[in-house]
């Protein structure tokens, strides 16, 4: 029997629309509804949606949620470069 590995998908806080996706190789991502708001590599580094991650409150809620930290501590990591604004809902 062949052996195979699932991306696992739960619910952030139990809240609809609001999905944590975890991949084979250790990637997640952070859903809202159909968009795409933070893709995280294996290897660590975050990447936020530039159109999405700050589009509304209750995506602001669940991103803070999903990172641990504030808007404000986000804000400064996108501005260090420690987090990359990239188009992650390309058609």
């Amino acid at each position: 029997m062949a052996s195979y590995q699932t991306a696992k998908v739960s619910n952030i806080n139990g809240r609809p629309n609001q999905f944590e996706i975890t991949g084979t190789q250790g990637q997640k991502y952070f859903q809202s509804y159909d968009s795409t708001i933070i893709f995280i590599t294996s290897e660590g580094s975050v990447n936020l949606d530039e159109k999405y991650w700050d589009y509304s409150r209750t995506t602001g809620k669940y991103r803070n949620i999903f990172l641990g930290e504030t808007k404000k501590e986000t804000e400064q990591k996108i501005k260090t470069g420690e987090y990359q604004l990239l188009n992650l809902n390309t058609p």
